[in-house]
């Protein structure tokens, strides 16, 4: 991931904290911070498909968050300090996490619709839609994966041997 020329050129990236059944993102994060680039993470609306890009201070900050009904961490709903990226000069990668992919493009959340609804809002938004990088494990890449039209493509999937 590091080495990949996207991440390289890019200045303002989202990522999103990993739960333990997914790839796991603690050194991509660190990592960006390392390289002096800006860090936003998701922040999920419960009973809604809305969802917040917010900016990190440093890896560290991670622990400063709080846990959700879904054992994610993130910023706290009253938390209004925080950056959110729509709000300043967009993004310029978004990792994404997923259940499954398909060669295509195509990938399979967990329902919400909290990435696809959070890329329309990019499309809008000045800077344009950031490039998408989803994070996977090789059992994760299907043949195909169901669609709708309100799900967004995305631009690449990294997984080991891929």
């Amino acid at each position: 991931v590091i080495g990949h020329p996207k991440y390289q050129e890019a200045k303002r990236i989202a990522i999103f904290l990993s739960m333990p059944d997914e790839v796991q993102t603690e050194e991509i994060i660190k990592d960006i911070f390392k390289q002096g680039k800006e860090c936003f993470i998701p922040r999920y609306k419960p009973q809604s498909n809305h969802m917040d890009m917010l900016k990190l201070s440093s890896a560290e900050d991670i622990s400063s968050l709080a846990l959700t009904s879904w054992n994610i961490l993130q910023p706290s709903d009253d938390d209004s300090t925080r950056e959110e990226a729509l709000a300043g000069g967009g993004l310029d990668l978004i990792f994404m996490p997923g259940l499954g992919f398909d060669k295509k493009g195509n990938r399979l959340g967990r329902g919400k619709g909290y990435y696809d609804t959070y890329l329309e809002r990019c499309m809008k938004h000045p800077s344009g839609k950031p490039y998408t990088i989803a994070l996977a494990f090789r059992e994760q890449i299907c043949e195909s994966v169901p669609v709708t039209e309100n799900d967004v493509p995305i631009d690449e999937i990294l997984y080991e041997d891929c």
